[in-house]
């Protein structure tokens, strides 16, 4: 399935978002800087995190680390302290590596090309086009959850989002409807659409700014937009620790990664 939107439908989409979006809709303390370093926190505290949550962690490492030299030079320790309660340390340790990365590889540079973010652990297609926009102004699109949605729903797609096709037929599509004069504003406003109207349950579909042409609306198919092919299998995992107390203390101790995997925290 080849999904294509004529000229004219590629410019009533990117103006109408443009003409919609509002940064104090959707108020972030990452939103609308330019500083790559501060971006690139936020993109690797959001990957497999709510906004929510995600928000208190960024500002809690920008206090402690408000530089990448900062972060580079902190002990391993200091920087999974601060992550603590999010989960997926792989993260953390990625987020740590780069820094020293970017210290040793790049004079204490951010990258400043799509090719050299993709070079820093942890930061992949998305995280890179995010960072390559909101930092540097270049014409990458990010396609995330939320713009997935959107384009599926506004294309009334079928087609599996997480399969291969899907991915790169959206993803071109994305970048096609991608204006090069204001990729950042644009990028921002795709997402805040799909996380404040395109949402994935009650969508507020009164409020879009692309109900005129969009396809699912038209057709009554919201709710089943977008369609992944893939389920995830659930997996149940069994853990024996020991928890040790005197008084208020608790001993800690970090887990045998071959036992346990990576970042696992046990109580011994």
């Amino acid at each position: 399935m080849d999904l294509q939107l004529s000229k004219p439908l590629q410019s009533f989409f990117t103006q109408s978002l443009l003409s919609w979006y509002e940064p104090e809709r959707r108020p972030l303390p990452w939103k609308h800087i330019n500083n790559p370093y501060f971006i690139w926190l936020s993109e690797i505290i959001l990957q497999q995190t709510r906004v929510e949550q995600g928000r208190a962690y960024y500002q809690r490492f920008v206090e402690h680390f408000p530089t990448v030299e900062k972060l580079a030079a902190a002990n391993q320790d200091e920087v999974f302290k601060l992550w603590e309660g999010l989960g997926y340390y792989s993260r953390a340790r990625n987020l740590h590596s780069s820094a020293k990365m970017i210290i040793d590889d790049f004079n204490g540079h951010f990258p400043t090309t799509y090719k050299g973010l993709l070079s820093l652990k942890g930061v992949g297609p998305y995280t890179a086009s995010a960072i390559a926009s909101f930092a540097y102004g270049l014409p990458h699109a990010v396609v995330d959850g939320n713009v997935y949605r959107v384009l599926s729903r506004f294309l009334n797609s079928s087609l599996p989002i997480d399969s291969m096709k899907g991915k790169k037929t959206f993803n071109l599509l994305a970048q096609q409807l991608l204006p090069s004069a204001y990729p950042a504003v644009y990028n921002q406003a795709i997402m805040d659409l799909g996380a404040t109207i395109c949402t994935p349950k009650k969508a507020d579909c009164d409020q879009c700014p692309l109900l005129q042409y969009c396809g699912a609306y038209a057709a009554q198919t919201i709710d089943d937009l977008p369609v992944k092919a893939k389920k995830n299998k659930k997996k149940t995992r069994y853990f024996h620790y020991l928890l040790i107390e005197q008084k208020e203390f608790f001993l800690f101790t970090k887990g045998n990664k071959k036992i346990f995997g990576r970042g696992f925290i046990s109580f011994l």
